[in-house]
């Protein structure tokens, strides 16, 4: 299950970063990869796996952070919190679970938006004393 979700949405991550550039930031020797899309990308048996509500008006956000000081550029775990808000300023707070499978780290939340929504997110990126970011970025959302 861990691999298919994992496929799906590294898979969605190069269509979108084919069609929109790569979605990173590169912050000291931290690479934090990011992504934002609708649920509906997902199976219903791998959503309904991780618990993940899919429908047209919820999306998903994954976020891994990889260290590229260190070879093979692995996978580092983080404190993460975050807020999403529209443009009219409704604010709904981030709940990331963490995923584990092998040497991969994510961590994914839930944001509900409508139809043709610009939605705004500030993430709070933390690991130990090396790494303490904000990640801000927009994505717009349609309903399928």
């Amino acid at each position: 299950m861990f691999r298919s979700l994992t496929a799906i949405l590294l898979l969605s991550l190069c269509l979108i970063s084919s069609a929109f550039a790569e979605q990173k930031q590169k912050v000291g020797n931290y690479d934090i990869h990011y992504v934002a899309l609708s649920s509906t990308f997902l199976t219903p048996s791998i959503a309904k796996s991780y618990g993940i509500k899919r429908s047209s008006y919820t999306g998903i956000l994954n976020i891994s952070v990889l260290d590229t000081s260190v070879e093979g550029n692995p996978a580092v775990a983080i404190e993460i919190t975050g807020i999403a808000n529209n443009l009219l300023d409704a604010r709904v707070e981030l709940k990331f679970r963490e995923i584990r499978e092998g040497d991969s780290i994510y961590y994914i939340a839930e944001v509900p938006y409508r139809d043709d929504q610009e939605i705004n997110f500030n993430i709070a990126l933390k690991h130990g004393s090396k790494l303490n970011t904000q990640l801000k970025f927009k994505q717009k959302f349609y309903v399928e």
